[in-house]
């Protein structure tokens, strides 16, 4: 099935029929992703009165309540607000859905004892190309990333001058399939996540971060049209779909 949409005066063919989902859920059934050293997720069924409100105890209705951390159990897509004294919210700020996308895949670098993304990488998988949003797939990429603990691991990050590049660059929303931009343990700095949305200046309040995505290695390295759904939470972050539309030659 195709669609065509037109976005900024250019009209784009899109296979809606073929939707390339990059998020990674909450399954309680499987090991979790889960980062920042919290205890996994938690799905049970309410219980009043001594009473489980579930089909399987008699109840007429499934009633479960959800406890979880949008930063550590989930892919989450988050705003300024994040890092910030004043609190924003990521519904409130981001109030368009529909963007210009490229998929890139990366080597990480070893630098300093650290795995990272380097400003010369993005450059010459982005070129001259236009984009409003990135999503970046680093290697290896195995399945494994939907499930593992990150806590402690040190994780592969974003290099400043990478995160100043892409906000140079004019790339509103970035998409990566790890747990943060930055290094864990950085002293609080938080060098990438301040230069991607400029806290030193004109603070970028409707640019967007999101993390803990997984892309599949089936999925070719070029242009897409991204759909980036959030959850309606009043929150610096809040749990995220982001889906790639194949775009049609």
């Amino acid at each position: 099935m195709k669609a065509v949409v037109e976005y900024n005066s250019r009209k784009i063919t899109v296979d809606i029929s073929h939707p390339i989902d990059i998020s990674i859920p909450i399954d309680i059934s499987k090991k979790n992703v889960n980062a920042w050293y919290t205890e996994g997720p938690k799905i049970s069924a309410e219980t009043q009165e001594g009473y489980e409100i579930s089909v399987a105890n008699g109840a007429v209705v499934n009633f479960n309540n959800i406890t979880f951390n949008p930063h550590s159990h989930i892919t989450h897509t988050e705003c300024v607000g994040h890092i910030t004294k004043d609190v924003h919210s990521v519904n409130k700020n981001l109030k368009y859905f529909i963007f210009l996308a490229e998929v890139v895949t990366i080597a990480p670098l070893f630098h300093n004892g650290d795995f990272l993304i380097g400003v010369k990488q993005l450059k010459t998988a982005l070129g001259n190309k236009k984009r409003d949003a990135v999503v970046i797939r680093t290697l290896p990429n195995l399945a494994e990333k939907k499930s593992l603990d990150y806590s402690n691991t040190n994780p592969t990050y974003l290099s400043e001058k990478a995160a100043i590049y892409l906000r140079e660059k004019g790339i509103k929303h970035l998409l990566i399939d790890l747990p943060s931009v930055d290094k864990e343990k950085d002293g609080g700095r938080l060098l990438s996540h301040n230069a991607f949305w400029n806290t030193d200046g004109d603070v970028r309040m409707d640019a967007t971060i999101t993390e803990f995505i997984y892309v599949p290695n089936e999925v070719e390295d070029g242009e897409y049209l991204l759909n980036l759904m959030i959850a309606p939470f009043e929150n610096d972050a809040t749990p995220s779909k982001p889906v790639l539309y194949k775009i049609l030659k």
